[in-house]
């Protein structure tokens, strides 16, 4: 197994299994409801192993955080890579468009959403900025829309939480048809 051309140790290799276990735990229970045990039961190794490679649940739950905003990231630059030519509109549709798709992985959506609801813990408001600062700046540079126009994007991006989570499109009313039109989101899994 490589990571960056270089090969991984056995506590890397390691490291990135608890990560992946930590996205899905915390993903289902949330920051503070989910013991480092339920992890390391996922993830198959001991929760002394799990605390030797992060020494706190916050440095846990910030390293999953940290990776997340990594995937989203690198399905932004994919959606803005397919985009056929230079117009900013159609590259941040494109970007919405992958971001969608990753995120039907719920694990992934509900991992941002339980890191708002813990906001609270200034590790995980610095971790959640940084990503979201990384996205924005993503957006912008790739696509060369107007400021106005990456807001827009990631208020929409929050809106597709909003949808998704709830399920509205499968919910009748004239509210929750105002709210999903035309946005595009994850289907149930």
């Amino acid at each position: 197994m490589t990571k960056r051309g270089a090969t991984l140790s056995t506590s890397d290799a390691r490291r990135d299994v608890v990560v992946d276990a930590a996205i899905a735990e915390f993903a289902r229970g949330g920051y503070h409801s989910t013991p480092i045990s339920s992890v390391a039961t996922k993830a198959d190794i001991s929760p002394a192993y799990v605390f030797k490679l992060f020494p706190s649940k916050v440095s846990l739950f910030v390293a999953a955080l940290d990776r997340c905003y990594e995937l989203v990231a690198h399905a932004l630059s994919n959606g803005a890579a397919r985009a056929d030519g230079q117009d900013p509109e159609k590259i941040l549709y494109e970007m919405g468009g992958a971001y969608a798709e990753l995120i039907a992985d719920r694990n992934l959506l509900m991992l941002q959403v339980h890191a708002q609801s813990a906001a609270d813990t200034p590790e995980i408001a610095d971790a959640v900025r940084r990503g979201l600062a990384k996205v924005t700046e993503l957006a912008r540079q790739r696509s060369g829309a107007p400021d106005d126009q990456v807001q827009r994007f990631i208020a929409y991006g929050q809106l597709c939480h909003l949808i998704a989570t709830l399920d509205l499109d499968d919910h009748t009313g004239e509210w929750a048809a105002v709210l999903s039109a035309g946005i595009r989101h994850p289907g149930k899994n």
